[in-house]
């Protein structure tokens, strides 16, 4: 979705959570001058979510490493700025590791809301550089070295316990960025450049995390006939589900799935069947070709679609969660999105509150229940996995990349 990210996956299910990264929303003024800082109600807000997504059982949370604003900050400002925006973080991973929930942390948006792509454009566009639009990101040297920079000062960063960041059992995985998407080559081939060069980069930083690409999971020109799978209207994003994740560096496959979106207008009987059959091409896909995990990393069901009812979403979830366990060697799915109470403002129709949708909380959790006894059972090696394939599926599994 076009919003921040959020999220958790457990040794099984994964559950969004948009999570406030930081206890403060810094403002920059147009001439550049420091403006104001909020209050410090997003901790509360941090703590009571990942109190109530451990009580469902979940165990992993994705969201936002660094909002755009903050490093927009650290172009203006002295460091010790900068160095506030990273303790806020600081403080979502220890609320996390007191928790029991790790983390995957996206680097960067597709879209303009904090900041993400566009972002990193205007910024080489106010520097003098010659670009032509926000396709640029994916080849202009200048714009690539700045998300370079932010990539290694995440990285690296030391935290307030003295661990850094690469270092970090509670952070599971890496997210090269939400949704990408290219309109200048349909084909694919330039964000596959650019995922090769970032990944390899990603890595030579940091051995030890798991890694993935944050894609939707759209079918492009590398398998023709498989576009046939994509949702229509859908066939020029620019991305390639094969090729992109066929990248050695790339350790799980992701998808994402909005057929209240994608299939506007039809019926839940339709949509629903369109689901079930892009979890099963992609499971097969990633199992069959890519030899990888593939983690259905967002989906969920709008309470502005016509008709809607807190009993319909909760029998959409089950009948994805009951489609997701028949499917092999998955790692799991996630829920977009989970909210605290008073975090309303950041929803988008999807927002889920655990403590005042009971129902809802219940099919959760029984999910992750299921999913937590299944990875015992195969992490003990009750189930046959190929060589090729486990590392990277324990470390989901495991909610560790240690």
């Amino acid at each position: 979705m076009s919003l921040s990210h959020r999220a958790g996956y457990v040794v099984g299910v994964l559950i969004t959570l948009l999570a406030l990264s930081h206890d403060c929303q810094a403002r920059v003024h147009p001439h550049g001058r420091f403006v104001r800082i909020k209050g410090t109600r997003g901790r509360y807000k941090v703590s009571k979510t990942f109190r109530e997504v451990a009580a469902a059982g979940s165990s992993v949370c994705r969201t936002w490493n660094l909002a755009m604003e903050a490093i927009e900050l650290c172009r203006y400002l002295a460091v010790s700025m900068m160095n506030v925006s990273f303790r806020a973080l600081d403080f979502v991973i220890s609320k996390a590791r007191r928790h029991g929930i790790c983390l995957i942390l996206s680097f960067v948006n597709n879209y303009k809301d904090f900041g993400g792509r566009p972002q990193y454009v205007e910024w080489a566009r106010n520097a003098g550089v010659n670009v032509n639009g926000e396709d640029d990101f994916y080849k202009n040297p200048t714009v690539k070295k700045y998300y370079k920079n932010h990539v290694k000062k995440v990285i690296t960063r030391m935290n307030s316990t003295r661990i850094a960041y690469k270092d970090d059992p509670k952070i599971m995985a890496w997210e090269l960025m939400n949704e990408p998407c290219c309109q200048a080559d349909y084909s694919g081939r330039m964000v596959n450049g650019w995922v090769q060069e970032m990944a390899s980069f990603v890595k030579s930083l940091d051995k030890k995390h798991l890694l993935e690409i944050g894609m939707e999971g759209f079918y492009g020109d590398s398998m023709p006939k498989k576009k046939f799978n994509n949702p229509a209207g859908y066939n020029q994003v620019g991305t390639d589900f094969i090729t992109n994740n066929l990248i050695k560096e790339i350790d799980f496959t992701t998808i994402h799935a909005y057929p209240d979106i994608w299939l506007s207008g039809q019926n839940d009987s339709a949509q629903i069947a369109f689901m079930k059959r892009w979890m099963h091409n992609h499971s097969i896909d990633s199992n069959k070709i890519l030899k990888k995990p593939l983690v259905l990393a967002e989906f969920g069901k709008s309470n502005k679609d016509s008709g809607h009812s807190l009993g319909e979403r909760d029998q959409y979830l089950r009948k994805v969660y009951e489609s997701m366990n028949k499917f092999e060697r998955t790692g799991g799915s996630l829920v977009w999105l989970l909210m605290a109470k008073g975090m309303d403002s950041y929803g988008d129709g999807y927002g889920i509150i655990l403590s005042q949708h009971a129902s809802t909380r219940g099919v959760i959790s029984g999910q992750s229940h299921k999913m937590t006894t299944l990875s015992r059972m195969l992490l003990r090696g009750k189930h046959g996995i190929k060589v090729g394939f486990l590392k990277a599926w324990r470390h989901l599994n495991s909610c560790s990349p240690f």
